[in-house]
């Protein structure tokens, strides 16, 4: 008997390490796969296996009043690929043809006002011979879907059905409230966040639901702005509390199952760019909270900035991983931030594992405005973005881009630390508000104990200005057009390097290597060296000895050597891909599959919503 079960034990861990079954193919994110197939010596013989090609795109203009980001990382799970669309419709296609098996359409009204159409991925669970796909929607819907036929589970919610939105719009508030991340699973419960409109300070909730797995039954509710009598509840001043919006978790948790948490990076309160009417540090606003799964009892939390009145959510997806120190294997967290830092904690406690130290920061200039003394910064690893910049730093990549940026600043504040405020007067900010570092977060690579991670240097331009008398806040943020500091061109206005590819050694928190990250076609034509590009997505990492990656806005993906930086492969792209890729083994050939759709908002010509999948060409 004991031989039986080895072998089934065995046949399983194959399995897995075939497939990809969470969005980081591990509860725990590390986006790392032990497939080597495709590698450094055959990488350059990768080729197109199939592409599947979604209408559920839109620019905006046509016919919707909303654009697409297809940003999902797909599933694979027993030969067929499972990904959902920017409009919510998941697809079934066979992992080896691309072959429509199946689809769901929740039927997404089109029609509606929404930031982007986007859904970047769904959950899966078995239990015996059940296996279920979860689905949130941009309606605050969650469906649970028979695996094999897209059938709902009747059992679940009404119907196959649960509308979390209740919960979410208490209080009478008005605002948009969905579910665009993947929702984790952890002893049974689904965890669920969603992202929640942040333009005012009363809205839908940021509030984290944990609901039966098999009924939808709600089980707990950890509540992210702390009510009286609750841990943090006096970092907020007076009734501030209040129909409070904003700290939610709108992007990837990860779960550790043997401890029974689940790790939640959470997003600034609202409203994001002025917060004098919530003196306090503000718990749990841009927090990682670590979770008990059954009770939605706070084990620990990590504030990573206080009292947040620059947009710097927690983005990605926390890694759990195991790394050696002093000797000795630690289970470890990680969670990179917008602004370039990258903290690293005991998994259990929540201790640092590097030095964390508070900094004295400047207050501003605005009228009733709270400003925190204090921000925190890890004594390593360092920043891998840029946090500032000198006026001589403005670019010089072309006279015409220089001219332009030149006329922007006049009059702006160019220089000065993280973390300063807004102003009254046109200031530079590194990072801008989509970071650094975004929802793509980075890869582990266990064999090395190395973190990868892409981000993007590119600032925002913006000032302070006020509302009306009778306005529910009397301040608001004003930036150049899409608030980014960049030309007509979409360049940057400082020097390159403009996006960058990072290997971070987790033992000493040293960079290993940095890579530049993308291009622009047009100035490489004019002979100008290869400048790095603005990014969403991120990387993956697997035996083979390589680290994959999309994400620029130059319609490229690439593989770089893992061990040195080296770029070693990169493929033109239909479209820009703002996704991270996945990869999985099918009938004995490994294959690459990534998600292209272009728009987001670094790639305004191009939309579209096709599923590409690679493999090695074959060798007969």
């Amino acid at each position: 008997m004991r031989t039986v079960a080895l072998l089934l034990a065995l046949c399983a861990s194959s399995l897995s390490a075939e497939e990809w079954r969470h969005y980081g193919n591990d509860p725990g994110g590390t986006r790392y796969s032990p497939l080597n197939q495709i590698n450094r010596d055959n990488v350059g013989r990768l080729e197109v296996a199939w592409e599947y090609d979604t209408p559920d795109f839109t620019d905006g203009l046509s016919g919707s009043p909303t654009r697409s980001a297809f940003e999902a990382t797909p599933l694979m799970i027993g030969g067929v690929l499972y990904v959902p669309t920017p409009m919510d419709r998941l697809l079934a296609l066979d992992a080896a043809t691309g072959r429509l098996e199946w689809e769901f359409n929740p039927g997404l009204d089109k029609t509606r006002r929404f930031n982007l159409f986007t859904n970047r991925g769904i959950g899966y669970w078995s239990q015996g011979a059940a296996e279920r796909l979860v689905l949130g929607t941009q309606t605050g819907l969650v469906y649970s879907i028979d695996r094999k036929t897209g059938k709902l589970d009747p059992a679940f919610g009404v119907q196959g059905v649960l509308d979390t939105g209740d919960t979410a719009m208490e209080g009478g508030v008005e605002g948009q409230y969905s579910i665009t991340s993947p929702i984790s699973q952890c002893k049974g419960t689904l965890i669920v966040g969603g992202r929640v409109s942040d333009g005012l300070p009363a809205g839908p909730n940021g509030d984290i639901r944990g609901y039966d797995i098999h009924t939808g039954q709600l089980r707990w509710r950890f509540h992210t702005v702390p009510r009286p009598g609750e841990y943090g509840h006096e970092t907020w001043g007076g009734d501030s509390w209040k129909l409070r919006g904003g700290a939610n978790l709108w992007t990837m948790s990860s779960v550790d199952e043997e401890l029974g948490l689940v790790f939640a990076p959470l997003g600034s309160p609202s409203y994001d760019y002025y917060g004098g009417d919530r003196p306090g540090a503000n718990l749990f606003g841009n927090s990682l909270v670590a979770l008990d799964c059954r009770t939605g009892s706070r084990r620990w939390h990590f504030q990573s900035i206080h009292h947040d009145i620059w947009d710097w959510d927690l983005p990605s997806q926390p890694s759990l991983v195991e790394i050696v120190r002093g000797g000795k294997p630690v289970k470890a967290v990680t969670i990179a931030t917008k602004t370039g830092f990258l903290f690293v904690f005991d998994r259990a406690t929540g201790e640092p594992l590097f030095d964390i130290e508070e900094h004295p920061v400047p207050a501003g200039d605005i009228p009733g405005e709270y400003y925190h003394p204090t921000q925190p910064k890890p004594v390593l690893p360092k920043p891998f973005i840029r946090q500032s910049m000198r006026e001589d730093e403005i670019t010089t990549v072309t006279p015409e881009s220089r001219a332009e940026c030149l006329e922007m600043l006049e009059g702006a504040s160019i220089e000065g630390p993280l973390f300063r405020p807004r102003l009254k007067q046109m200031t530079v900010f590194f990072p801008g508000t989509n970071g650094g570092s975004n929802y793509g977060g980075g890869a582990f690579d266990p064999e090395t104990d190395t973190y990868y991670i892409n981000s993007m240097d590119v600032g925002t331009l913006a000032s302070m200005v006020p509302r009306g008398a009778d306005a529910e806040v009397p301040w608001r943020s004003r930036a150049v057009p899409q608030g980014r500091f960049w030309d007509s061109n979409m360049y940057p206005c400082q020097e390159p390097p403009w996006g960058h590819l990072t290997a971070i050694d987790l033992g000493t928190g040293k960079f290993r290597w940095q890579s530049l990250l993308g291009e622009y076609d047009e100035l490489t034509k004019r002979g100008i060296p290869p400048t790095g590009a603005s990014n969403l997505g991120g990387p993956v990492v697997t035996a083979g000895g390589l680290v994959f990656i999309a994400a620029t806005n130059d319609k490229r993906m690439r593989a770089f050597d893992k061990d040195t930086g080296e770029l070693v492969w990169e493929y033109r792209l239909p479209a820009s891909a703002h996704a991270t890729p996945m990869t999985y083994m099918v009938d004995g050939r490994q294959y690459l599959a990534i998600a292209v759709g272009g728009g987001n908002k670094y790639n305004p010509g191009s939309f579209m919503a096709k599923v590409m999948a690679f493999r090695l060409a074959s060798s007969d």
